[in-house]
């Protein structure tokens, strides 16, 4: 790989080889297209580079010159071209992943761990945001990935669509013998903020939204609103994933096993013409 100008890489294979046509065979050009080049150059520089010779190609005063430029350049680009190959092994690198609490604690942490393992300087850096500015975060470059609803996710971006997260029906384990018109009744919602969709896009699902007090408790974050439930103040959708370790403990119950509402999520990043190898397996690993 060279980071010289395709009119320098003529030249220097020039140099190298003395003659226009062993420079045209390393550089898989006609002579042609060698000699195009130089000229070129020389139109650029305003300048005669190489003088023909019986011998070959000989160096003007001006070519030497050059030469010696490109020689620096050389060097240069070794060191820098190092650096790079080596910066995903040898460097800490940080990526930032947003997106809905539920998710990335139940789905994406676990999933990218091991990836540490291949990466051990890969620093991971989550942005649990149960709000729609995850989007704004990506176009900003707060977030390097995010996970975004498919109707966020935008022509300029590349996406993945990811397995769709299930939430179901809550309450707390005191209610295990109530019937769920019961609860609809006499019981309280209990939602992250009162643009939360979620828990009446249940309801609505099953046409129970019309039996359902509409009043609502709120709390914007996810730990503190499943506490809420567990305590008694009310019901609410969780994530499968994320509620059912607390089913396990007996603190949480599912309202109605039937009843569920699939949330439907992408992973979007912006485009990358050379992904690098780390990003690549962190995307792949994500379903």
């Amino acid at each position: 790989m060279s980071l010289l100008s395709p009119t320098l890489e003529a030249f220097w294979a020039v140099v190298r080889k003395g003659t226009v046509q062993d420079a045209s065979k390393i550089l898989g050009l006609t002579q042609t297209g060698v000699t195009q080049r130089i000229r070129s150059l020389e139109k650029q520089l305003k300048t005669t580079l190489f003088i023909r010779s019986r011998k070959g190609m000989k160096l003007t005063t001006e070519g030497e010159a050059l030469l010696q430029f490109v020689k620096s350049s050389l060097d240069i680009e070794g060191m820098a071209l190092s650096k790079i190959q080596r910066a995903a092994k040898d460097s800490i690198i940080e990526v930032s992943i947003c997106g809905p609490s539920s998710v990335l604690r139940s789905r994406v942490i676990p999933i990218l761990n091991p990836i540490l393992k291949d990466y051990p300087l890969l620093r991971f850096r989550y942005d649990l945001s149960d709000v729609d500015s995850n989007t704004d975060k990506l176009k900003t470059g707060d977030c390097d990935l995010a996970l975004l609803e498919l109707h966020h996710v935008t022509r300029e971006m590349d996406s993945k669509i990811l397995r769709a997260e299930r939430y179901c029906l809550y309450g707390p384990a005191s209610w295990k013998r109530r019937l769920l018109s019961d609860i609809l009744q006499n019981e309280t919602i209990v939602d992250f903020d009162s643009k939360d969709p979620m828990t009446f896009n249940l309801l609505e699902k099953y046409k129970l939204k019309a039996k359902a007090r509409t009043e609502r408790h709120y709390a914007n974050n996810t730990d503190a609103l499943a506490s809420m439930v567990i305590a008694g103040v009310g019901y609410s959708v969780l994530s499968e994933q994320f509620a059912e370790p607390l089913v396990k403990k007996n603190q949480l119950i599912k309202l109605a096993s039937d009843y569920f509402y699939d949330f439907k999520v992408a992973l979007a990043w912006y485009p990358r013409h050379e992904m690098p190898e780390y990003f690549r397996a962190i995307v792949k690993a994500l379903h």
